[in-house]
């Protein structure tokens, strides 16, 4: 009888073992014959026992770092993919919620009985977690059974927004001191997780991606709202963009707020924005003078990253706008116009720079002109002139080495800047 004992399976074992048996005796049963009682019945049970089998498989993952040892593996959760032919992400995601049940009991025991679905397990645990530390553990307990309770009638996203606010109910005396403390610590990682990047697709198009605070886009979509109302007046006018005025036909959102993020630039003033390159922000259009009086022809923008081409058509439409300052060249390239002020290095100064230069004459830097400074290529103190002849475009950190006398600055025949230590 001994030796019987010892040759016995593991309960956990022969139970996987049993239910594997069990439903091979249903693998040929079609259910198309079931009642639609039968069906509900056997619906609501089997998420029972998938709960359950979820939580028995959760208590070996917790216990299994030995077999991760014994394989060789990163933890058990690799091993158990790679055996199963499994995707690592989802048996990651089991291993993770297993060590989370270790901690949390009253979950676990509700996933026992059936009462809990995996899903309501990870957003009870998760929002558990997520409680302020120093409320101290039997708090946490209170807000886990809390829940847990919930789950009988709500949905995993219905748990997490009753998670969000479990402390209303189990700490009331509490709840607006730590809920000024979570909006704070809230807001601060949406300022330094926030990011927006742009992609050239190359097609005249540009991919923009971004993750913002919620505040920045709730009031972005305020103002594209206000743009694209059925109500606001005057909807027929200059920068509407297409599909919003009246008589035309109706865009879907994503495209109505395209056309109207497009409005809101061209209606920002310029004078409110901070100076940009030591100018007021300002896009300049160039477009060479027979090109401005034809119907077909190209004209250039030039921005911070650079230089991008759009039509002889777009250029004057933009012209009109504020901030837009439109450059006209002649034949040869030189700039015939460029604004009224007249200046030492005064702004038209610094713009026919930029439009010259496009970028920092360093030799080999690729800084855009718009971030760069005017330098005298012969010093002021020594007779130089301020005027464009006697100018370049030198970024920051060229600047400042163009006036270190560690090294000697020589000017190429392509206007670029080279640069030599001196020994």
């Amino acid at each position: 009888m001994s030796a019987a004992v010892l040759t016995a399976p593991h309960p956990i074992v022969g139970c996987a073992a049993e239910l594997s048996a069990v439903l091979a005796r249903v693998g040929q049963v079609q259910p198309v014959f079931m009642s639609v009682a039968e069906k509900e019945s056997a619906l609501v049970g089997l998420a029972r026992v998938e709960a359950q089998v979820a939580e028995l498989k959760a208590r070996v993952l917790a216990a299994g770092e030995d077999v991760a040892v014994a394989h060789g593996a990163r933890d058990v959760a690799a091993w158990l993919a790679q055996a199963t032919r499994s995707d690592p992400a989802p048996v990651r995601a089991e291993l993770r919620l297993a060590r989370a049940l270790e901690q949390r009991v009253v979950v676990a025991a509700g996933m026992r009985s059936g009462e809990v679905s995996p899903a309501q397990a990870r957003v009870i645990a998760r929002a558990v977690a997520e409680l302020p530390a120093g409320l101290g553990p039997e708090l946490a307990t209170r807000a886990e059974a809390t829940l847990v309770g919930y789950a009988a009638h709500h949905s995993p996203r219905e748990l997490k927004r009753l998670g969000r606010r479990i402390l209303e109910v189990v700490a009331p005396e509490v709840v607006e001191a730590e809920e000024g403390r979570r909006l704070e610590d809230e807001e601060r990682r949406a300022r330094e997780t926030a990011s927006l990047r742009f992609h050239d697709l190359g097609d005249g198009r540009t991919r923009v991606a971004g993750v913002l605070p919620t505040p920045v886009t709730q009031r972005l979509e305020h103002y594209l709202q206000a743009f694209t109302s059925p109500r606001r007046p005057g909807r027929d006018g200059p920068g509407d963009g297409p599909g919003v005025g009246s008589g035309v036909e109706r865009l879907p959102r994503h495209r109505a707020y395209a056309d109207a993020f497009a409005a809101l630039l061209e209606r920002l003033d310029p004078a409110r924005l901070p100076e940009h390159g030591g100018d007021a922000t300002t896009v300049l259009v160039t477009i060479d003078l027979a090109a401005l009086r034809a119907d077909l022809a190209m004209a250039e923008v030039i921005g911070g990253d650079g230089v991008e081409s759009i039509s002889a058509g777009q250029a004057r439409r933009l012209a009109c706008g504020a901030g837009i300052v439109p450059v006209v060249l002649g034949g040869r390239g030189e700039v015939l116009d460029l604004g009224r002020r007249r200046r030492l290095f005064s702004r038209a100064q610094r713009r026919a720079l930029r439009v010259r230069d496009r970028r920092c004459r360093a030799e080999g830097c690729t800084i855009p002109a718009v971030w760069t400074e005017a330098h005298h290529l012969q010093p002021w103190s020594w007779g130089g002139r301020t005027d464009l002849g006697n100018a370049v475009s030198l970024c920051s950190h060229h600047h400042h080495r163009i006036h270190d006398r560690a090294y000697r600055a020589e000017r190429l025949a392509s206007g670029d800047v080279r640069f030599h230590r001196r020994t």
